[in-house]
Order: C-alpha cells, then structure tokens, then sequence
C-alpha cells in the first residue's frame, strides 16, 4: 500500500469515526431535549386535566338534571319569580333544538361527555406531539362552547330578561374549562431541538484531519 493509499484510509477511518461520534451526541442531545419536554408536559398538564375532567362531569350531572325536568321525570329546584326564573327559561321555544323538540341540555351533555373524553385522552397520552394534539383540541372545543355560552346569556337576557341559575351553573364552568384550556395552551414547551449546521460540522471535521507531508 502506497504512502497516499494509506493516507486516504486513515482520513476514511477518521471520518466515518467523527460522524459516528457526532451522530450519538446529537441522539442523546435530541433525548435530553424530549425528556425535557415532557416533564414540562407533565408537571404543567396533570392538574389541569384532572380540573378539566372534574368541571366536566359536573356538567354532566347539570345537563343530566335538565333533560330530566324537561321530561317532567324530575321536580326543578329553583326560584320562578323574579330575575332568576328556571321554569320561564327551560320553557321558552328558546329551550329546544330549533326545529326539533329536543331539548337543547342534550347537545349540552354531548359536549360535556366530549370534554370529559379529551380529559381522560390528555391524562393517558403517551408522547408529547399527542399531548400537544389533546390540549389543542380541547382549546378549540371549549371556544365552540363558550361561543354557544354567549349566545344563551344573550337570549336570557335580552330576549327572556330572566336568567336560569342551573343554565348560569353550567355557562361558568364551561367559561372555566375555556380558560383552563387557553392558559394550558400558551403554556406549551417549544418542541423544536437546535440543528445543527452540518457545513459547520464538516469544517470541524475536516480542521482534525492529518495532513498530507
């Protein structure tokens, strides 16, 4: 083997060396920073699931309590005079699926059992992308919610000037669950990891290189 053969074989050796080095620092860095990110996740995201989850079944039960007095299979507990009156509001057309008879304390349940689902799904995800997914599929249903919220308060208000206290119950703590999710959102860890300039790390390779006599 010629002097330049052997050369070139030692920078080939060497190369392939330095990238192998390269290569398992930047997996381990990749790790750190992924660690890193889920313990953010977790320590940020547990209380407020739990939260979530709790305020939802609560509003389980209040959309559970108001089909059944729509039904007329349970007795509604709350004032009929006055400003807060229950009974003017479970009973004005406002009350129904426009269109339908169904009450609309069910489309309310569904959201709740939604809410519920994505509460459990963000307590149980595995990895931080999926995390990410939940809490920003959470902020877009408690905007849908909360959307829906407004325009009831405009209706008891405005157009029934009466307010129902189960109704309000379950309006605050769907503006609860919406700014649990708003602040869980904006709270969110970068997941981006530095890379590297692979020019700059060939110039470095190429300065621990032996040069040729």
């Amino acid at each position: 083997m010629t002097h330049q053969q052997q050369y070139a074989h030692v920078v080939v050796v060497r190369l392939l060396t330095q990238r192998s080095v390269k290569e398992r620092q930047i997996h381990q860095f990749e790790m750190s920073v992924e660690d890193e990110y889920m313990k953010k996740l977790q320590r940020s995201g547990w209380g407020n699931q739990v939260f979530l989850l709790m305020l939802s079944l609560l509003g389980v039960g209040i959309a559970i309590y108001l089909t059944l007095v729509h039904y007329e299979n349970t007795p509604l507990v709350c004032s009929e005079s006055g400003l807060i009156n229950c009974a003017h509001v479970l009973s004005s057309p406002y009350a129904v699926v426009p269109g339908t008879s169904l009450p609309i304390t069910i489309p309310g349940l569904g959201w709740c059992v939604v809410s519920a689902a994505l509460a459990i799904a963000g307590l149980f995800a595995a990895t931080g992308l999926w995390k990410r997914r939940i809490r920003v599929a959470q902020f877009a249903w408690a905007l849908a919610g909360l959307l829906v919220v407004l325009y009831l308060v405009y209706v008891e208000i405005v157009r029934l000037h009466t307010l129902c206290a189960w109704c309000t119950a379950l309006h605050v703590l769907i503006l609860l669950m919406f700014l649990i999710t708003l602040v869980q959102l904006q709270s969110l860890p970068s997941a981006s990891v530095s890379e590297l300039e692979p020019e700059g790390e060939e110039a470095e390779s190429m300065s621990t290189l032996p040069r040729a006599k």
